[in-house]
This record gives C-alpha cells, structure tokens and sequence, in this order.
C-alpha cells in the first residue's frame, strides 16, 4: 500500500500496482466499494500501466471527513495527479468514480491522457433518466440516504443491505467471504462518509441548478463508456447523447451487471487496454 499526502486535504492511501516506468493509470471505485475487492481486475491492467487505485475521501483508511461535494472530490483526483508529476495519466472510474472521472474531464482535460466509464452514462444523462419509472426503483436508496441516521440502516444486520445491494446491482456475480468481509470492515470504518456523497448531490439545494449546469461542459478527452447489459443499479443510456462528447465509444456488454469489471475481469481489462493503446 502506497500513502500520499496531498497538500492541505490529508492521507490518502492507495494500492499500486505494475511496473513503476510504466505510464500511470488511476483507478477510481465507486459505492458500496474500495479498491481490494477489484484486484483480479487491477492486475489485468498491469500488463501495460502502473495502476493506483486510492481509496476515495470518505473510505477508511483515506480522509473519512468531507465535504463530498464534486469540487472536493475532483480536487483530491487532480492533487493525486499533481503528485504523480501532473500528467497526463489514463483515468479510469467506476459508478461514483466515474461520476468523478467525467468531472476530471470537463475541469481539468489537460490531466488525462484517455479516461474510461463504466457502470454510469454521462451525468446530465444520467440525471434525465431519474425521471423515468425503471430508473427511479433502481435508484430508491438514493433517497433513503437523505434521511439522517440512514448509516444505521447500512450497518445493520451485518451490512445486510450492502450485501442485497450488490446480489440486485450485479445478480451472476459471487463476492467470496474474504472480499465482502474486508468491504463490510472497510465500511464499519468509513460510515457516515459514504453516504455524504448522495447528499451533496441535493445539499445545499438552492446551489444545485448551479451544479447541473457546470456538468454541461463538452468532454474533449477521448472516453470509453462500458455499461453491463443487466446492471440492476443504473440502466445503459437509453438516449443519444453524443453531442456531450467529442470523441466517446460506448459499449453495452451482454451477460454482465453493475459491477461488469469483477463479473468480467480479464475480458473487460483486455477492452479498456485497447481502448487506452
């Protein structure tokens, strides 16, 4: 494990991976998640790039404090980056990281090289599909999460609802006891701090008109977006939002759910190293 010390924002911890000459690749998990559970993918990855995959603020053993706003969050990114010799690195997030990744784009495209999606369309899409029905039962616990005291209810039962999470959003995937206990250990340590991420989406409300809007900056980066075609947590764009992209590929992959990169490591590792060559 690997700390880096970014400036006034604190400790954060990050698995490396790879030859240290090879060019740098940033993995960026997303929620309920950390980086150690996607080390069968990582390591596909390393065949060509050196891999550092922080835990993001508000995961233990990195910053467990906010804000969780996305300025903040794209902040801690682009600190990391400045530490690594300031770019451009191969950006590469999932679900919230990739929330984040895109925000890397839009604020800073002069950091990444090529950036990589998956499990989430582009933000303002995304944001257009909480209207409809199917999005919106997928979507319930983002509103539990609103409600303060929801942590309890995390907690519960040995991270009950965590585990039925991941059985919904990626039904044919099986996380062995040794990954999902070192998640649950993870999360018994970093709680309330994944949850500020869901709340500063609406918090404060009288800014979120303002934050919508400044996702509507066009993304110049080249980027790849992989969507499992069975994802039970966010659906595949459902509608042509090319012109948010200058240069975009988007894949649907068959047979595969949320969390696409643990269901498929070796085959989805492969498409994304094509994709950055």
């Amino acid at each position: 494990m690997a700390t880096y010390e970014l400036d006034n924002r604190g400790v954060f911890h990050a698995i490396e991976l790879g030859p240290k000459d090879a060019p740098p690749l940033i993995w960026l998990h997303g929620f309920p998640d950390h980086p150690p559970t996607a080390l069968p993918f990582l390591e596909h990855l390393t065949q060509q790039r050196r891999v550092i995959a922080p835990w993001l603020r508000g995961y233990a053993p990195s910053p467990i404090d906010g804000p969780f706003d996305l300025d903040t969050l794209v902040g801690d990114v682009l600190a990391l980056i400045a530490k690594l010799g300031g770019g451009p690195v191969d950006l590469v997030g999932h679900d919230w990281g990739a929330v984040i990744t895109y925000a890397v784009c839009m604020t800073a495209p002069e950091t990444v090289r090529r950036a990589v999606t998956l499990a989430l369309p582009h933000p303002l899409t995304f944001l257009r599909a909480l209207k409809t029905v199917p999005q919106m039962r997928r979507s319930w616990y983002m509103a539990l999460f609103q409600i303060p005291g929801s942590e309890r209810l995390v907690r519960a039962n040995n991270f009950a609802m965590v585990d039925h999470l991941w059985r919904t959003w990626s039904p044919g995937l099986v996380l062995d006891d040794v990954r999902r206990a070192a998640l649950h250990t993870c999360l018994a340590a970093s709680l309330p701090g994944p949850l500020g991420y869901y709340r500063a989406i609406v918090r404060p409300f009288s800014q979120f008109r303002e934050r919508v809007q400044r996702l509507a900056v066009p993304i110049a980066t080249p980027l790849l977006q992989l969507h499992g075609a069975d994802d039970g947590c966010i659906l595949p764009p459902a509608t042509d939002d090319s012109r948010r992209f200058t240069q975009r590929e988007l894949v649907v992959v068959p047979d595969c759910g949320h969390f696409l990169h643990l269901e498929q490591p070796a085959a989805i590792g492969e498409r994304i190293l094509r994709w950055l060559e």
